[in-house]
């Protein structure tokens, strides 16, 4: 699967960009946020990338960083959202906002994305609601550290998590591990450390 583009920004549209990666062109669907971040056509630029596959039709989406994806990943679970709803709520509202909504249960403020009706601002904010107290710092019984926002540590806890492990393990496991390692830690030490104690 293709987890991130790096190359020179040739186009932009409402919704998409194209990115030329060693001359090669790839069509990636993105947040209006994001293609904010991406910067100005001709520049350089990285996203964070999902691929999504159906019986006629192969996606690429693009993310500012490993936050937005994750919580795309997560509104694309809650029945009715397809990739098209959980942009628009991904360009009305930032990951840390739609995770604060989420953990108060404030539908109305969800509902402010295009397409997103109150019924199903409510269904989302129910469904992940645990999941955004998981990812505001609060994890359960027995747990000491707060779960890593963003960067190479909440790539360390994804990539923990396509092992097998359960969000709060996973986090609770990069969170110790970059104590340890400091903030600086890139994301090859930071997974290493976590394995250790995450398996141990």
């Amino acid at each position: 699967m293709i987890a991130k583009l790096t190359g020179r920004l040739e186009e932009t549209g409402t919704d998409w960009a194209v990115i030329d990666v060693g001359g090669v062109g790839y069509l990636v669907h993105c947040s209006a946020k994001t293609l904010t971040a991406l910067g100005t056509v001709g520049e350089m630029c990285r996203v964070h990338t999902d691929l999504q596959v159906s019986e006629n039709d192969l996606r690429l989406l693009g993310f500012a960083d490993a936050s937005e994806r994750e919580w795309f990943r997560l509104l694309t679970g809650v029945q009715g959202v397809g990739s098209k709803v959980a942009l628009a709520i991904l360009s009305a509202l930032s990951p840390g906002e739609l995770r604060d909504a989420c953990a108060r249960g404030d539908a109305a403020q969800v509902a402010r994305a295009q397409g997103v009706g109150p019924k199903l601002a409510g269904r989302i904010v129910n469904e992940l609601k645990d999941r955004a107290g998981l990812w505001a710092g609060t994890l359960p019984v027995g747990g000491a550290m707060p779960l890593p926002a963003g960067g190479a540590s909440a790539d360390a806890v994804s990539a923990l998590q396509n092992l097998g492990f359960k969000p709060a393990i996973a986090a609770s496991a990069v969170a110790h591990a970059q104590a340890e390692l400091g903030e600086e830690a890139d994301l090859n030490d930071l997974v290493r450390a976590a394995l250790k104690r995450a398996a141990g």
